[in-house]
Formats: structure tokens, sequence, C-alpha cells
């Protein structure tokens, strides 16, 4: 099993490495624009808004990120995690890697009195969605996530 530790700076070269990683497992191999100064400055500078824990082998080879945000309900009227990318190599899957790194993120949460820890997978994804439907989460039915960007996120904000 893994051993699972919020990232450090020396950190970031790996973790965009395993970013690359996801974009070709997800068929996005080009997709990715993020650098390591981008991951530096996001993850560890002044004010950071995004976090990362990572999962280490026997090694100390990083071989799994869980990079996360906190959000708000307004409902519930507390905090959550909304938890933008699990991604744990092909060769440490079924290891245990992922489920420490979302039991993590589920500690993150119960400790801070969050409400809530959701994440997006693409339909396709059926290894994942099992993974997921195996740790009991729920899909959320009804919902269907939208994106403005590139030409159409500058007309709107024009």
């Amino acid at each position: 099993m893994s051993r699972i530790r919020e990232a450090r700076l020396a950190d970031c070269p790996r973790i965009l490495d395993l970013i690359h990683e996801l974009a070709v497992y997800e068929k996005e191999p080009d997709a990715v624009k993020n650098t390591v100064a981008d991951l530096e400055e996001h993850l560890f500078g002044e004010d950071p808004k995004v976090f990362t824990h990572v999962a280490e082998d026997e090694s100390g080879q990083l071989v799994g990120i869980a990079m996360w945000f906190p959000t708000y309900s307004t409902w519930e009227g507390r905090h959550g995690i909304h938890l933008e990318d699990l991604y744990v190599q092909e060769s440490e899957r079924g290891k245990g890697t992922g489920t420490a790194l979302l039991r993590t993120l589920a500690q993150i949460c119960v400790a801070r009195g969050y409400r809530r820890l959701e994440w997006a997978v693409l339909d396709w994804n059926a290894p994942a969605i099992a993974f997921y439907d195996s740790i009991h989460s729920s899909t959320m039915d009804g919902w269907s996530t939208r994106r403005l960007d590139g030409p159409a996120l500058e007309e709107m904000a024009r």
C-alpha cells in the first residue's frame, strides 16, 4: 500500500508527469497546458486555492495524486471538497492507493465539518465508475456539468 501525504514543492515536476499520464489515459494527450511553474505558484504560492495529496510507493516514487479545492454549498451552509483529479498509475491500481487518497480527503472533510466530497467521472471510464460504485458514492442524476471556455468565455466576459 502506498503512503499518502501532502504534496511538497519538490514534487511539482512529478505531479506534472502524472497529470500528463492522466491526460493520455483520458484520451486528451495534448490538452495539458499546466507547467511546473504553474503548479509551484498555485499549490505553494502566497495564497493557495488548490491542494494536492500524493501517494508514494515503497521506494518513495510518486504513483498517484488527488488534486482538490474547497467548495461551498449554499443549501448546506457548509464547505466541501471538489476533487479535480484522482490519478493512480496503472501499475499501482488495485492495491488500495486510490481508496487511500479518497479516504484522506474524506478525513479532511470530517475533521473540518465539510459536508461533501464531490468529483466528476467520464461516462466511458468503466473502471473508475466501478471503483466509485464500490465505495458507495452516488451519481448526481439530473445534473449535467457545463463549461464556458475559450472564445465562449471571452464573449461572455464582454
